[in-house]
């Protein structure tokens, strides 16, 4: 049975997202709501719903989130059992009523394929619900590397919600632990699958709210976005890159620079990093053109 865990903090649309699950047409599914010792209290709504979910209700006694939303997500998984698919909903996210149908129809060619990663279409709703976005669709059966490329150049989008996963690939790599769970679902999209297929069920949607309590609204904790940026791609440049295409890669190594720089953070370990990171894929001529950025930077 497919495990819906949502990490519970925020009231504001949190019957619309239970409402979305009591809507669907499969119910071969369980909640889990983790509350993080949330201000607002959401026992009427739960309670209002206890009988038209399969739903388990816990209370942490400490908030989590503020310091480490990874971490909460964590001991929201931990609620969950063992159930071989999961998901994580936001707790002001939607699911189009057939959601659960669709993936349990697609679900003997999901495992033929052999893919970790499932993903619907999404469309992005504001405080109103209203869709403020074209429908974002997907190519059935993509290489994570070259839909994160895509998402890399501004031609799709993706958040935490609109994916299934399974608890093996959790385990096995787990949600790094970037501020803000920052490109964390990014991360995790690329290592669950291993690199390799994520699946695309375009037949169902879910909706991504953006508003005003939401973390990925404009011009909120700015800075500390940005630092975990420059980590990410730090990552990628250091630990993923031969996974990527060659174009790609030189892509991800100039995007690296560039936030160096934005950071301030150039330095001789920087430039001997990613002189050899020029030179082992073979960017010859890049990495002399480099080393005079570099050089023409510290000079200024």
């Amino acid at each position: 049975m497919l495990t819906i865990i949502i990490p519970y903090y925020k009231i504001s649309f949190f019957e619309e997202a239970l409402q979305s699950l009591a809507n669907q047409t499969d119910e071969r599914f369980k909640v889990y709501i983790g509350d993080d010792a949330s201000p607002e209290n959401p026992s009427e709504i739960v309670a209002k719903y206890k009988d038209q979910l399969d739903l388990v209700y816990h209370r942490f006694e400490t908030n989590l989130g503020g310091t480490s939303l990874v971490q909460q997500w964590e001991r929201c998984i931990a609620l969950s059992g063992d159930g071989e698919w999961m998901m994580i909903l936001g707790d002001d996210d939607v699911l189009s009523s057939n959601c659960i149908s669709e993936f349990y129809t697609n679900l003997p060619e999901i495992n033929e394929v052999n893919c970790n990663v499932v993903r619907f279409s999404t469309e992005i709703i504001d405080e109103q619900s209203k869709s403020t976005s074209i429908r974002y669709i997907h190519p059935k059966i993509e290489k994570a590397t070259d839909f994160f490329y895509r998402r890399f150049t501004n031609k799709t989008r993706s958040s935490l919600s609109e994916y299934i996963f399974k608890r093996s690939a959790y385990k096995k790599y787990g949600f790094y632990d970037y501020n803000l769970a920052w490109y964390a679902d990014d991360r995790a999209w690329l290592e669950f699958s291993e690199f390799k297929n994520i699946y695309t069920i375009n037949t169902a949607i879910v909706r991504f709210r953006l508003s005003n309590e939401n973390i990925s609204r404009n011009n909120y904790k700015t800075k500390e976005k940005e630092a975990v940026q420059l980590q990410f791609f730090k990552f990628i440049v250091s630990k993923a890159l031969m996974k990527f295409k060659r174009d790609q890669q030189k892509h991800f190594m100039l995007h690296y620079e560039q936030l160096i720089y934005k950071n301030k953070k150039v330095s001789f370990s920087f430039w001997f990093f990613l002189l050899g990171c020029f030179i082992k894929f073979f960017y010859f001529i890049e990495a002399l053109k480099f080393t005079r950025r570099v050089f023409i930077y510290l000079k200024k």
